[in-house]
């Protein structure tokens, strides 16, 4: 009967420590689509078109970049604003759950760590590379720099939460 108690709380230990990560990814992808929405409202406000970049964005994915050929006369959609803040805030809650697999991971082998913060530098340059070759439509209407600045502030927010998360993560080579 100990054994049997014994590991049912192994298994509730763990499984209340996959919710844990689960919670801290989601939260931690949330931070980094806000961020990016925030940086891009700013933007956005500045050149005054409001929504302008959600709208390019939800077009290009939902309409196949029909209307893009001329975005400057691309009119702000909320309709395509909301879906695509919902599919964005989706992928980075992914991304989010992923990085925080990884950084418990690395939490009980300091040697993981270094190849983790790797790749994702090369998850963040690929997706600058795979953006210039397949979204040039997209691209042609936002200004790449402000697209590499806004995925380097989310990245920079969702790392910070981490690290907040994290407090005795040590990387080393």
């Amino acid at each position: 009967m100990t054994a049997q108690l014994g590991g049912s709380a192994a298994v509730s230990s763990q499984g209340a420590e996959t919710s844990r990560l689960y919670l801290e990814g989601i939260i931690a992808g949330l931070i980094g689509a806000a961020t990016i929405a925030i940086w891009f409202l700013f933007v956005d406000i500045l050149s005054g078109r409001p929504l302008y970049t959600p709208t390019v964005l939800g077009t290009a994915l939902f309409r196949h970049s029909e209307g893009l050929a001329t975005p400057e006369t691309l009119p702000v959609s909320l309709g395509i604003t909301l879906m695509y803040t919902w599919v964005h805030g989706l992928a980075f809650c992914v991304i989010g759950g992923v990085a925080a697999q990884l950084l418990a991971l690395a939490e009980k082998n300091f040697h993981l760590g270094f190849g983790i913060l790797l790749f994702f530098v090369v998850f963040e340059f690929g997706f600058v590379v795979a953006a210039f070759l397949f979204a040039e439509v997209v691209l042609h209407a936002l200004a790449w720099p402000a697209v590499l600045v806004g995925n380097l502030l989310a990245a920079a927010a969702m790392a910070g939460y981490f690290w907040r998360c994290h407090p005795n993560l040590r990387i080393g080579p």
